[in-house]
């Protein structure tokens, strides 16, 4: 299937991005799709606007369309990688968005999961790279899919390619800065290019044909799929799910992100400890990443966590007619008319028409308190959002795509207003256990 979307790529003028370009763009002219490179000045090296010349000249010469972005604002005097990281996917996907594209492109490579490996092996958090995930940047990535199609190649095979077709990247000095982990575990590992098998570029969750492109990367069209074998979530309604005992540990840290509206998923001790009490039998109520697990003796609930409404109490946000805003990292609201703001449930249900609070009474208990409302001109009488705007639950959609529900670009596209939506959590291979 065409998509007349175009396909984003984050372009740093490095090697490994330059070399992707290369070969993201052979594939986007033989397909009929625009390329969109996307390049982030972090504005921590005194030569970073030359480099994101030098970036904007090889898109552009490769056939390109090309914006470049800035992350202004003071930097952390600690974390500084980790802070960069996430205000260039943040960046990264406001722009992709922007323009249109479901699929950014990123060209980490097998060099990059090894040096990942070792870090959390010493104690990191980082999250281990996967070849079709969604975009990490909350909410700003929303209905966005990464593309890795690397991860088999070696840096040091990508560097000889390009240096075979005479063309030139970017080193930045900070890749060998020994004050960050990242250089450390560089350093610390031996090149795996050397002698490594060709790699092979995966575009089976873009439309179009694939076509023949140059080693060591070959564009070709791969029919494994995504799919993991995990234990499912049963949506119970918009933002509640029901879970088994036996979840693994991925699907549960999907489930508490998205069902709290989270951007951090939880420390691996106290999921560990959470899925020994699941596991075990236990009756219980606990608390993690802005979710509610309950626990009992038939059925385990997982919904957003109201009392947090209460214990950290935020004003109404306001909202802007006809613009898409997102509240409390769960829920889509888009108003026609001003002088609207949107607030939980909790605190307010009382003041709700006899009619909302039936629609409200239709939930679990645990899941009402942190259903949207709205709240007219700062008055005090709510009204359930759904009655007065087009809003939608993001929990599902961003759990399926989490899950690797959703495999294709196709399926990323959103349903025309009024339209049945897909439940992605049931759709495609068997994920029971």
């Amino acid at each position: 299937m065409h998509s007349d979307r175009p396909v984003a790529l984050a372009l740093s003028g490095g090697g490994d991005s330059v070399a992707l370009l290369d070969v993201a763009s052979g594939w986007a002219r033989a397909n009929g799709r625009s390329l969109l490179a996307l390049t982030v000045d972090h504005g921590l090296n005194p030569d970073s606007a030359r480099w994101t010349a030098f970036a904007r000249d090889v898109a552009h010469a490769a056939g390109a369309d090309w914006r470049g972005l800035s992350w202004r604002g003071p930097k952390p005097a600690t974390g500084l990688p980790a802070a960069a990281r996430a205000a260039r996917h943040r960046l990264i996907a406001d722009a992709a968005r922007e323009q249109g594209a479901r699929v950014v492109l990123f060209a980490h490579t097998a060099d990059d999961v090894a040096e990942a490996d070792l870090m959390r092996a010493e104690g990191s958090t980082l999250g281990r790279l996967r070849d079709w995930s969604p975009s990490p940047a909350w909410p700003a990535g929303r209905g966005l899919m990464l593309l890795r199609p690397m991860l088999d190649v070696g840096r040091g095979d990508l560097r000889a390619w390009l240096t075979e077709r005479g063309a030139d990247w970017i080193d930045d000095p900070a890749n060998e800065d020994l004050r960050y982990a990242r250089s450390r575990a560089r350093r610390s590992l031996l090149p795996l290019g050397e002698g490594a098998p060709e790699g092979r570029m995966r575009v089976d969750c873009l439309s179009g044909e694939a076509v023949p492109g140059q080693p060591p990367l070959t564009l070709e069209r791969q029919n494994d799929g995504f799919a993991a074998v995990r234990s499912s979530p049963l949506p119970l309604g918009e933002g509640a799910l029901k879970l088994d005992r036996h979840v693994d540990a991925f699907t549960l840290a999907a489930v508490l992100v998205c069902a709290g509206g989270s951007d951090r998923p939880p420390r691996g001790d106290r999921l560990e400890r959470l899925l020994a009490r699941l596991r075990a039998g236990d009756v219980f109520t606990a608390t993690l990443c802005g979710a509610r697990i309950g626990a009992g003796p038939d059925q385990v609930l997982v919904t957003r966590e109201a009392g947090e409404f209460a214990r950290r109490p935020a004003p109404p946000l306001p909202l802007t007619p006809g613009e898409e805003t997102v509240w409390d990292g769960r829920w889509a609201v888009t108003i026609a008319e001003p002088g609207w703001s949107v607030a939980a449930a909790a605190g307010r249900m009382a003041a709700l028409s006899k009619a909302d609070r039936a629609r409200l009474n239709a939930l679990p208990p645990a899941a009402r308190g942190g259903w949207p409302v709205l709240i007219r001109n700062g008055g005090t009488a709510p009204v359930l959002a759904g009655t007065a705007a087009m809003t939608r639950s993001l929990v599902e959609e961003r759990l399926a795509l989490a899950l690797d529900r959703m495999t294709h670009e196709t399926e990323l596209e959103p349903r025309a207003h009024g339209a049945t939506p897909r439940n992605h959590l049931f759709s495609g291979a068997d994920i029971t256990e």
